[in-house]
């Protein structure tokens, strides 16, 4: 009988409550975009659906605008 465990204590929000979801807002994009350049899934952001959909939108109209690169090739 494998039970998954929670863990107990508090984590921190993913995004606070000051700032929001924005494509000119690249610091806070940066952080849910992998190394290679990919979009973080919802269970590693943290972030309600609702939240992963707008980040979503927001990563993908920055890349248009050349504000994010759609690779990153710096390996």
């Amino acid at each position: 009988m494998n039970r998954s465990r929670k863990s107990s204590r508090k984590r921190m929000p993913a995004i606070r409550s000051g700032e929001s979801i924005d494509y000119k807002n690249i610091s806070l994009l940066r952080r849910f975009i992998s190394e290679q350049g990919k979009i973080l899934s919802r269970r590693m952001n943290r972030l309600t659906s609702k939240q992963q959909r707008l980040l979503t939108i927001a990563i993908k109209r920055a890349r248009v605008l050349a504000l994010l690169p759609f690779l990153n090739n710096e390996n």
